[in-house]
This record gives C-alpha cells, sequence and structure tokens, in this order.
C-alpha cells in the first residue's frame, strides 16, 4: 500500500502542506493546499498567534481534501546563518556482525558527540560515506564486519529561531518529526541521478529571501541567502503604477513577461483608478519594470556562487514561486548562462515551483527513513484504510491528486 508522508513549509508568502503516499519509487500527490501566510517575515516567525492561524488554515484545506486528520510531518526551516561542518564516528563491534539500521543510528551519533555548539541545534547529519573494515559504501546495511566508520557532513543553527518556528507547528495540534532546509528538499525534488556525482546549485527565490545553495554529490557545502526575493518585483510595480501589492502581484503573475522582447506591445492590462477611471497598462511597459528588478536578482545570485565556491558548477537549478514567470528561462540563461535551468515538478496537483521545497523534503525524509532500515507512516492504520480505499473515488479531483529533536535518531 505505500507509506503516507506529510510536508508542511512555513514560507513568508503562503503556508505549504502535502500528503504523499510513496509505492516502491513514486510518491504520488494525495493531497496539497496552500494558504496566505501571517505572522512569518524572512521565514522566522515574527507574530506567534497569526503564524499559527495561517498554518491551520493550510492544514485545515488539505484534510478537507484528504479525509483524514493530520497529525505528524516533517517541516521546512530557513538556512540563515547554519554551519556546515564534517565530522566523523566509529563503532567497534568486538566481533564480527552484519550491520543494520540501529548500527547506522548509532555510528552517527558517535559522529556528533561533542560537535553541536550549546546555543545551536542540530538540522540534518547525512553521511558521506561508511567504511566497513576496508568496503567503503554508501549503504552498509547487510555487511559483515568487525567495526563500522562514517564520514558525514552535519548542519546547525542557533535554536531559538528555530525552536519558534516548531512552536507554531506545535500550536497547529502537528508534531514535527524531522526538519530539514527549504533547498535540501528542492535538491531532493528537482536532482536526476547525474547530479549525485557533480557540484552544482540550487536556488530559490522566495518571497522576501533568495537562498542559493552549493551540493557536492547531493550534499549541502555552501548556503547564503541574499536579502531580495519577489516580493521587490511587485514593490517596483506598485511604485511605478501606485497600485497595491495584492494588485501588483497579480499584475505580475497574470500579465507580465520576465524578458521584455517576448512582450505584446498591443496587449493591454486595465486597471481602475479614482472615479473609476480606467487606465491601460502595457504588457511590454511592465514587462520592463519586471525584467530589471529579475536581472538583478539573478546578477547577485551569480556573484554569490563565485563568493562561495570556485569548483566548477556542473548545473544550477533556479526554484520558487517566481520561476513560474513566462519567460524566466530566457532571463535565466542570459545571466547564469544554458547549465542553468528552471526546476520542473512533475507531480500531479503540485506542478507549481512554490512546492517544490516541501515535496522534496518528504524524499528526504523517505531517504533518511531507508539508510535506518525504517519505514514510518505518518497516519495511523484505520486512517490509512481510509486513504488507500475506494470509496474515496467520489472525492473531488483536488483530494486524489513530539518534538523533532526527541524524533532525529529514534527516526
Amino acid at each position: 500500500m505505500g507509506t503516507i508522508y506529510t510536508g508542511i513549509d512555513l514560507g513568508s508568502h503562503s503556508m505549504k502542506v502535502i500528503v504523499a503516499n510513496k509505492v516502491e519509487d513514486s510518491f504520488h500527490v494525495l493531497a496539497a493546499a496552500s494558504s496566505k501566510s501571517s505572522g512569518i517575515q524572512k521565514g522566522y516567525v515574527t507574530e506567534t498567534k497569526q503564524a499559527v492561524e495561517s498554518l491551520k488554515k493550510a492544514v485545515s484545506k488539505t484534510e478537507e481534501m484528504l479525509g483524514a486528520k493530520i497529525k505528524k510531518a516533517v517541516v521546512c526551516v530557513p538556512a540563515e546563518n547554519v554551519e556546515i561542518t564534517i565530522v566523523e564516528g566509529n563503532l567497534d563491534f568486538k566481533v564480527s556482525k552484519e550491520i543494520d539500521g540501529e548500527d547506522i543510528t548509532n555510528v552517527l551519533k558517535d559522529a556528533l558527540l561533542g560537535k553541536i555548539d550549546h546555543e545551536k541545534e542540530l538540522i540534518t547529519a547525512i553521511p558521506i560515506y561508511f567504511k566497513v573494515g576496508e568496503e567503503v559504501v554508501k549503504d552498509p546495511k547487510g555487511l559483515i564486519g568487525e567495526n563500522l566508520e562514517v564520514k558525514a557532513v552535519i548542519t546547525t543553527v542557533f535554536k531559538e529561531p528555530l525552536y519558534r518556528i516548531l512552536e507554531v507547528v506545535r500550536l497547529a495540534g502537528i508534531e514535527a518529526l524531522d526538519i530539514c532546509f527549504h533547498t535540501t528538499g528542492d535538491y531532493y525534488e528537482l536532482k536526476n541521478p547525474k547530479m549525485d556525482n557533480e557540484v552544482g546549485a540550487v536556488v530559490n527565490i522566495g518571497e522576501d529571501t533568495t537562498d542559493v545553495s552549493i551540493f557536492n554529490k547531493g550534499i549541502m557545502i555552501k548556503n547564503s541567502i541574499l536579502p531580495i526575493g519577489s516580493k521587490f518585483v511587485d514593490k517596483d510595480i506598485s511604485y511605478v503604477y501606485k497600485t497595491d501589492l495584492a494588485l501588483s502581484k497579480k499584475m505580475k503573475e497574470e500579465f507580465s513577461v520576465a524578458v521584455t522582447r517576448y512582450a505584446d506591445s498591443n496587449d493591454l492590462y486595465e486597471i481602475k483608478e479614482q472615479e473609476d477611471k480606467i487606465k491601460e497598462i502595457k504588457q511590454t511597459e511592465l514587462s520592463n519594470v519586471v525584467e530589471s528588478r529579475i536581472m538583478e536578482i539573478l546578477k547577485l545570485v551569480k556573484k554569490e556562487l563565485k563568493i562561495l565556491t570556485n569548483r566548477e558548477i556542473r548545473y544550477i537549478i533556479i526554484t520558487g514561486g517566481l520561476s513560474e514567470l513566462a519567460g524566466f528561462q530566457y532571463a535565466v540563461e542570459e545571466v547564469l548562462g544554458h547549465d542553468a535551468k528552471i526546476g520542473n515538478i512533475p507531480s500531479m496537483g503540485v506542478r507549481h515551483n512554490k512546492y517544490s521545497s516541501v515535496l522534496g523534503l518528504l524524499k528526504y525524509y523517505d531517504d533518511k527513513m531507508k539508510l535506518r532500515g525504517k519505514n514510518l507512516s505518518m497516519f495511523t492504520a484505520s486512517d490509512e484504510e481510509v486513504l488507500h480505499s475506494d470509496s474515496r473515488k467520489d472525492l473531488d479531483n483536488n483530494r486524489i491528486v513530539s518534538q523533532v529533536f526527541g524524533h532525529f535518531f529514534d527516526n
């Protein structure tokens, strides 16, 4: 029947919730919903009560589609002030034994011992490789040996802002089982097998900020957050045309083109001014405003990539809601070259890049569980019977389509 996972992304623009069923190696979205965010700025909680209410709305929408209560989830968190460290661990068994998931958990515990600052909290611990005797492998389960070694990359962030995010999830009635960074989720959603052996970059253009991460063989090794995002485009439109931010965002998403030369000078957008006067805006004029800011963002990304690494970058993937803008690929290629591509989510029900982080988060969590030899669904057996049953066939199309740190090693 598969394993059912729930992911949550507390974004500055919207709260996003996805429930997906993993069957063999494929993830099938059972329900997905978003609601406008309040109380979140630059990915951090500024007003807890508002953030809780916003999350509850997204959760309620998803539960209505699903026909079941959401009680557990994995959560996306921002990578602000992230510290990345390489650690090593070792276990001696005294006698030869077959390596299992518990041994993997224990050797990672050994690697982490004394490595985490008391003001910080662990986010991810991703193995680079394991070693059993002289054999170096990605997954040692089933091998026979007297000892097990691991080399891993761990990431930590300051506790206080992280705990505020987890408190919002808790107050919304959901237990956070695990966490990971947005761009880690993006990588897991948008990667292909070739990328797991290369150095590349994942860029998520968010509402308030742009997250730039360098990955080496599938592991984030560098990260930076730029203080600019899609809202800056909305503000530019608002300034030029004297429109409120909501209308400016609508104009951007529904009418503008990311590169002006592909806009139509005969295509007009009408807005009401005072005394019900109608103002006509040419698509070329609006797109020129949009293109100017997009080019600035992409040039800042290019500069940041050079600061983060001097290695040859073999791929660049751009995601986030702004990347869905018509003609965005042309802007990306002009600034970052033809190796840079816009992410593409093929999953039915979430074919929009705003969902890339949270959908990939589920794949990251599943990969982590698989390495530890576990299969943990986030729904009860009775819930799963409902979710898998034929009684859900009459639902509309949208329906078809503890504390986290206490669970880090248990999960």
